[in-house]
């Protein structure tokens, strides 16, 4: 909670390395809540509907990730641009964080209690290792990463705005925000739907994601406005959906396991993707169009191997 307020301070020359020992404080934080969240939600999401419960948490998430731009681009109109007030602003609701988290644990002390109650039957016993996770799953998980890696990042997207000069740096949270405003829209769509007709809302991903570098990299800022909205879209899909997909796959004793097989899969993806996509962008355009296609059409293709329910 810490790390992002921090970056704010070290807006001086010559401490990158301590920006970059910051930033992947971050995400180790990530990857260490968010197995467990997700398999905490996936125990209350039995009684709302998978997709649907999913969907209202990557909302509310998104709500959050609507709001903390604007505020960071309002700050720093207000302050000349300086980064130390906007990101400091943001110690304020992470400190509310672990508030939270204990008045949770003290209302709800076993999440699982949710599906064991609406099961009416006992637990499974637990078991060791990825013992249990069906090939199904491994599938999907590989689906997945070649989805990921082929989504551009926002740095790449945000970056080719700026060097383009298509819009101006103090601009980029405000089209940031409207993306994830369509990714809590979407994701609330998409988990409606998967509610009603389950696995098949899933292949309109792929064709998102190729969608994306396509439009993104145009010299028309309407069209690469409108790229950026389609990232929003695939990314709502990918983080609310997909999720929702994985409790459809793997046995309850084997879930906590399976989502943190699924975080890494999809954090290695990123990371690969990141570098790759990082590459082709300055070696050529339109070869990393067609690489993210072709990446787009290895994951249909697993995806139709997984055959998810």
């Amino acid at each position: 909670m810490i790390a992002v307020p921090l970056l704010g301070v070290l807006g001086v020359p010559g401490v990158l390395w301590a920006a970059c020992v910051l930033v992947i404080a971050e995400r180790v934080g990530k990857a260490m809540r968010s197995p467990a969240k997700d398999s905490l939600l996936s125990y209350t999401t039995a009684a709302t509907g998978r997709g649907r419960g999913f969907a209202v948490h990557e909302a509310l998430d998104q709500a959050g990730a609507l709001a903390g731009p604007l505020a960071v681009a309002g700050v720093l109109a207000v302050s000349g641009g300086r980064y130390g007030p906007a990101l400091g602003m943001l110690a304020l609701p992470g400190a509310a964080v672990p508030a939270v988290l204990v008045w949770l644990r003290v209302r709800v002390p076993d999440p699982a209690g949710y599906e064991w109650d609406l099961a009416a039957s006992p637990r499974p016993p637990g078991g060791a290792g990825c013992r249990g996770v069906p090939g199904r799953f491994w599938h999907c998980a590989a689906s997945t990463a070649a989805t990921t890696a082929g989504l551009v990042t926002f740095g790449v997207l945000s970056f080719y705005l700026v060097h383009a000069g298509l819009l101006a740096t103090a601009l980029v949270p405000v089209l940031y925000a409207a993306a994830m405003g369509v990714d809590a829209l979407v994701a609330l769509t998409t988990g409606w739907a998967y509610d009603r007709v389950g696995a098949r809302v899933l292949p309109v991903l792929p064709l998102l994601t190729a969608a994306v570098p396509a439009l993104a990299f145009n010299n028309a800022l309407a069209v690469a406005a409108t790229g950026w909205l389609v990232w929003g879209t695939a990314t709502g899909v990918q983080e609310s959906t997909l999720r929702a997909v994985v409790v459809d796959l793997v046995p309850v004793s084997r879930r906590g396991t399976a989502y943190g097989i699924f975080a890494s899969v999809v954090g290695a993806a990123i990371l690969a993707g990141g570098a790759l996509t990082g590459a082709l962008y300055e070696h050529s355009v339109p070869l990393l169009v067609g690489v993210v296609v072709a990446l787009q059409a290895v994951a249909s293709a697993w995806f139709v191997v997984a055959k998810p329910r």
